[in-house]
């Protein structure tokens, strides 16, 4: 109970974090406006007349637009030499931006659910915990939700309106075809490719059958394996839609980065590392090519393997976390190449013969600046849901930093004891104390425990991070490949 009152008062500072400091100290504000970022700015009507030499007109009595002013509409040639003006990105250009709220609270909030979760494990490797309840994990789904929502939002702007149309047919293709890899690859040998689903569907109908059968229920088991399977293959094939436009946008934006910092040869290998960690990090789940390698091949001249077993999976949980904070650090550099698709839609707009309304250009240049924070999202929610996957896969699956097992979560399994029975109220108790309470709750818990074992926990979350670095590299190379045969054409 002990530790559940220091997670209590960690979680309360941060609460208290988040309400006082939040407005004032914003790591979302600070990447956009304090990393160099640059803006281009549209030309005004002043300009482009003085670069068209097209006279000002005389405003025509009574052709008056809304709030008094001139309606003032005039043609210009594409293919005219416009030079765009620049500016730095400041705090009052971004509140307005299109889903700035939603990108600021979702990255602000997985920052402090980051630091709740690493104060927690501070403390709980000084005192480790035996049943209290990790009030991190809570933190981290909820942070996991918020992601999922963004993605989510994103996804059904293709699906209103009628100029969505090819994005979405693209949503819904995606979505088929990842739902049918999943469902190949949830029938590939566990030899091969270590998800443990196998193993956790087993503990769970082991633990969740015996449940049952204490309570009186008659049961052979709580669902069907290929049952569980296809809504597994249905979420994959959801996460890999929803994944599908952010991987797109990324992969353009890594495409234009490595054009702009050619000359720049650290810099090329630190983007294509970038670039290349979801595969690498899908790698160490194939079994023949990671974990028999590095933990059971014994090579010349040495006495035993190169890692143990508990080394090999805290290898797997490091590596996805330096993977993300990777892409973290390199996050300024992908938003200044979205940026300048300003200035490549103007150079693209002057091959083109024909003229143009300085309306339809003047938005075609500041789309791109309004529609920064929905690219921004696009590019940290999948790399937000990747790391707190793994961060409660660690946690729940019972696994450390420092490559050791914790034994007190490693001893099974607790369903094969019965369950505790929960005390019984006196006759002439007509309501329960606080004390009743909370021993019931306790022991309520103690039975989702006994059915939610680590081996189910491991399976499902291990899944899970798997999956979702799967479709994180899958999607990316998708739009790489576009990249590659547009800019070939």
């Amino acid at each position: 109970m002990a530790l559940l009152g220091a997670q209590l008062v960690i979680t309360l500072i941060m609460v208290s974090v988040i309400q006082k400091l939040g407005s004032h100290y914003s790591f979302a504000q600070w990447i956009l406006c304090s990393t160099g970022l640059i803006r281009y700015l549209y030309p005004t009507d002043q300009e482009l007349r003085s670069l068209a030499g097209v006279p000002r007109e005389k405003p025509k009595k009574g052709k008056h637009m809304e709030n008094g002013k001139i309606g003032d509409t005039f043609h210009v040639p594409r293919n005219l030499n416009i030079t765009l003006e620049s500016a730095k990105v400041m705090p009052l250009d971004v509140v307005h931006l299109k889903f700035y709220t939603e990108y600021q609270w979702l990255l602000d909030f997985s920052v402090y659910a980051g630091l709740v979760y690493i104060l927690t494990e501070v403390y709980n490797h000084l005192y480790p915990i035996k049943d209290e309840i990790n009030l991190s994990i809570l933190w981290c789904a909820l942070v996991l939700g918020f992601a999922l929502k963004m993605l989510l939002t994103l996804w059904v702007q293709y699906f209103k309106g009628e100029e969505s149309v090819g994005e979405r047919s693209t949503c819904i293709v995606s979505g088929f075809a990842y739902l049918l890899v999943a469902m190949m690859i949830l029938i590939i040998d566990e030899n091969t490719l270590e998800i443990g689903l196998e193993k956790a569907y087993t503990s769970f109908n082991h633990s969740a059958s015996l449940f049952l059968d204490n309570q009186g229920l008659s049961s052979t088991g709580p669902a069907s394996k290929i049952v569980l399977k296809f809504f597994l293959a249905v979420w994959c094939g959801l996460l890999g839609s929803l994944f599908t436009f952010p991987g797109l946008r990324m992969s353009k934006m890594h495409w234009d980065t490595l054009k702009y910092y050619k000359d720049n040869k650290l810099l090329l290998l630190l983007l294509n590392i970038s670039y290349a960690s979801p595969l690498l990090l899908v790698i160490l789940w194939i079994k023949p090519i990671s974990r028999d390698y590095l933990t059971a091949r014994i090579f010349t001249g040495m006495t035993g393997p190169l890692m143990t077993v508990a080394a090999f999976e805290s290898m797997r949980l490091v590596a996805v976390v330096i993977a993300v904070l990777l892409k973290l650090a390199l996050m300024p550099l992908y938003l200044q190449s979205y940026l300048n698709l300003a200035t490549q839609r103007l150079e693209n707009q002057k091959k083109e013969a024909g003229r143009i309304t300085n309306i339809e250009l003047q938005k075609k240049i500041a789309a791109v600046f309004y529609y920064l924070c929905v690219v921004t999202l696009q590019f940290i929610a999948p790399i937000i849901i990747c790391l707190f996957f793994t961060l409660m896969y660690k946690t729940l699956g019972g696994y450390t930093w420092e490559g050791l097992y914790k034994d007190i979560l490693i001893e099974e399994c607790p369903a094969d004891k019965p369950p505790k029975i929960l005390p019984t109220m006196t006759p002439d108790s007509n309501e329960k104390t606080v004390i009743q309470t909370a021993q019931e709750f306790h022991l309520a818990l103690d039975s989702l425990k006994q059915i939610f074992t680590t081996d189910v926990f491991r399976g499902l979350l291990g899944f899970a991070t798997w999956w979702s670095c799967f479709t994180w590299f899958s999607t990316t190379a998708m739009g790489m490949v576009y990249q590659s045969y547009f800019s070939a054409a």
